[in-house]
């Protein structure tokens, strides 16, 4: 997160307040309950929209911990880290949800393929056993058509002893024999025909039993693979379920601390409200005592001219001029000539105006926001500080009433019925004293971190006829 986003000291909510009294009290808002914006996230964000979600919270986180940073900072990081932890609460869920399902998925996988490998083995049992039968019937005949070939060898081609088929021979006629022996051949035949087609069905067998065994060990291979998967989708749910508690227990931790807090902070916010409220009104009766010097020494020059025309016309024997009543005329505050009090192009990291309460917060002092009176630059400590405009330094030093640290304020007078006052807090060192007359651009200070502030920037303040303005309206 950018330090320089968390803003200065100086905010203060707006109430209602009798008339010509100065605005400003300060008001903080620590953040303890955002479940009006907390709902369950998205399915699967692009990667453009995570980022804005993130950049969303971390602004948010600033923007609460600007709010108390001038009264506390440790409770100032506690409130912008309960932010984060609960903005990041429901994707983390919403995340663990996800790694659950595929953990899931990926188990009903691994069972998937562990069937599918139990049946591939149960079917090479069955090839096995089929191949070992068929192994059996082919030895078997072929000793049958072994037996065949040498009974007809001995006997010149055909066998004298067919009783190796049909039994004994009672010694039948000649064409009995041969019709015999012929039946023999047929028998022969046969058998050779079975061998042919038992080695026919044993070399299909082998095949698919070939087949099968790839079919296992690929089933296989993918079973190691997606229980290597199952057991990293454990892995990660455990993971993201660990971030889940630890989310849930900070959240818990922070809230029953903020809460806690609360009082000792609310004590010590209203003592700042107080302190700059009595800054405001300091600024307010000094400026007023300013115009009314200012508009006593327009109308004693107005009467003076006046009477000096009225000692013309009589010197010259003619009635006095009318005189129109005093009126004072107010002019624009860009008279001033008001400069930056910067050199360089410094960015401002936090603009001047009112910041609304988001919803599901606790606001202190119930206003629903804070006026943020003041503009911060981002710059480095040791950047030089330049008086915006001449003028007399009213009050400079070390504060640590209202968390400014090391300021210099500056009282630039009356110019046209218009009276001015800036201040710049948070320096590292100034060099200039109280009572010293400035001109515009001269060095008054050297920017820094001080007083409570959590990061190095210049919070800086214009404060027209008693009332703090925006001062990109008069830079």
């Amino acid at each position: 997160m950018n330090e320089l986003h968390r803003t200065a000291p100086r905010h203060r909510a707006e109430r209602t307040r009798p008339k010509g009294r100065p605005a400003g009290l300060i008001s903080g808002v620590l953040a303890l309950l955002l479940a009006a914006s907390m709902g369950a996230s998205a399915p699967v964000a692009h990667a453009d929209e995570l980022d804005d979600k993130r950049a969303a919270l971390e602004a948010e986180a600033a923007r609460v911990q600007q709010s108390l940073e001038f009264v506390d900072s440790r409770i100032a990081k506690a409130a912008g880290d309960l932010v984060i932890y609960q903005g990041q609460l429901p994707g983390a869920q919403q995340a663990l949800l996800e790694a659950q399902g595929r953990v899931a998925s990926a188990v009903k996988e691994v069972e998937a393929l562990t069937a599918r490998v139990d049946l591939a083995q149960q079917n090479k049992a069955k090839i096995t056993q089929q191949l070992e039968a068929d192994k059996q019937k082919i030895a078997d005949t072929k000793k049958l058509i072994g037996q065949i070939a040498t009974q007809a060898y001995k006997s010149g081609g055909v066998p004298s002893n067919l009783t190796l088929f049909f039994g004994a021979n009672n010694g039948g006629s000649l064409t009995d024999t041969m019709d015999l022996a012929d039946q023999a051949m047929r028998s022969q035949n046969a058998a050779m025909d079975k061998l042919s087609q038992q080695s026919a069905t044993n070399v299909n067998s082998q095949a698919r039993l070939e087949a099968v065994e790839a079919e296992i060990r690929d089933l296989k291979a993918k079973a190691d693979a997606a229980l290597e998967r199952e057991k990293a989708a454990r892995d990660d749910a455990a993971a993201k379920k660990a971030q889940v508690d630890q989310l849930i227990a900070d959240t818990t931790r922070l809230d029953a601390e903020l809460q806690a807090a609360k009082p000792g902070i609310q004590s010590q916010m209203a003592a700042v409200a107080a302190n700059q409220n009595s800054v405001a009104n300091e600024i307010a009766e000094r400026d007023r005592r300013l115009r009314e010097a200012w508009e006593a020494e327009q109308r004693r020059l107005a009467e003076a001219a006046a009477a000096a025309a009225a000692a013309q016309a009589a010197a010259q024997g003619q009635a006095p001029p009318a005189q129109a009543p005093y009126a004072p005329v107010t002019g624009s505050p860009s008279a001033f000539g008001l400069r930056h009090p910067f050199d360089g192009n410094i960015p401002i990291t936090s603009g001047f105006g009112w910041r609304a309460t988001p919803p599901g917060t606790i606001d202190f002092y119930g206003t629903g926001g804070y006026l943020h009176t003041g503009i911060d630059f981002g710059a480095a400590c040791g950047t030089p500080v330049y008086a915006a405009a001449a003028g007399e330094v009213f009050s400079s030093g070390w504060n640590s009433a209202d968390g400014g640290g090391w300021r210099v304020k500056l009282s630039h007078g009356v110019v046209q019925g218009n009276s001015l006052t800036t201040i710049v807090y948070h320096n590292s060192s100034i060099v200039v004293s109280n009572g010293q007359q400035v001109s515009a651009g001269q060095l008054i200070a050297y920017s820094g971190s001080t007083g409570n502030s959590t990061g190095c920037h210049a919070h800086f303040e214009t404060w027209l006829n008693g009332a703090a303005v925006d001062p990109m309206r008069l830079l």
